[in-house]
């Protein structure tokens, strides 16, 4: 794992969300709130994850900062390692779908950024063996996605991100579509390479698990309109993996954050039951 490159700079690049707010507009009646004044921050060279209910914001707030969506107020600052401002660093994200191409190989799709960005075949095939090295896919170099468990798909995505050397790694539920072995494998795969890379890492996630094992903060949403209910530090030391989740910080920090989390579920789902 030790071929994907560090971070660019003393400490990476770090996020600011600034008062953020967006409302969908509708035809009919007032526009549907779906973040309002959302401030919070994602430390250079950590990783945050975001977790609440269904429909609070999660994934249109990492869209905001991926910039595919403007938000109706306020701002995302961009923060180098020396606390100065920065314009938008280098970002990929792995999603929750495989999003690969099927006529394409393994070793074709890790590469096909790096392509269409112009970097020479030689460099191309270098970091394609240490992106599929870091993901332990050596030897699938030849096969197309139909030829691939969930798992292996799933890795593919996460070292199609990891070859281009992002500033930033945005993680929108990249391990939802998995059954629970494959999901466990991999989040403790993944702990592994966050923890090496150092990269920028921002999760959203619908599991307290997976937000514990990965992430060196867990930001909590409230129902829609989305807004930060807690921060909350995980003070467990890496690596962890399965065996963490038996050890008593692991459990009151699962109980902390279920807590504050039940509430918003259910103010989610009393929200959907009259039509908001």
């Amino acid at each position: 794992m030790s071929g994907i490159a560090q971070p660019n700079g003393a400490g990476g690049i770090g996020i600011r969300a600034e008062d953020v707010s967006l409302a969908w507009a509708i035809r009919k009646g007032a526009p549907v709130i779906a973040l309002e004044g959302v401030s919070c921050a994602f430390a250079a060279g950590k990783v945050t994850a975001i977790i609440g209910p269904s429909g609070c914001g999660k994934s249109t707030l990492l869209q905001i900062v991926r910039g595919f969506l403007t938000p109706s107020s306020g701002r995302i600052a961009y923060i180098g390692g020396d606390g100065a401002n920065r314009p938008p660093p280098s970002m990929a994200t792995v999603w929750q779908s495989f999003n690969l191409f099927p006529w394409l190989t393994v070793e074709e799709n890790v590469g096909f950024g790096l392509e269409i960005a112009g970097v020479s075949k030689a460099e191309r095939q270098k970091r394609i063996g240490e992106a599929l090295a870091a993901v332990d896919l050596q030897g699938f170099e030849a096969k197309v996605p139909r030829q691939l468990s969930g798992g292996m798909r799933q890795r593919v995505g996460l070292a199609r991100a990891l070859v281009m050397n992002p500033d930033v790694l945005l993680l929108d539920e990249p391990f939802g579509a998995l059954d629970a072995q494959t999901r466990l494998v991999l989040q403790e795969q993944l702990a592994t390479l966050v923890e090496s890379t150092r990269k920028t890492a921002i999760l959203v996630t619908h599991s307290i698990e997976e937000a514990i094992l990965l992430a060196d903060t867990v930001l909590v949403m409230t129902a829609r309109p989305g807004r930060i209910a807690a921060e909350i530090e995980v003070g467990i030391p890496r690596p962890r993996g399965h065996a963490t989740t038996g050890r008593p910080e692991y459990t009151a920090l699962f109980e902390q954050i279920y807590g504050l989390l039940r509430d918003e579920v259910v103010k989610a789902m009393r929200g959907d039951d009259r039509g908001t």
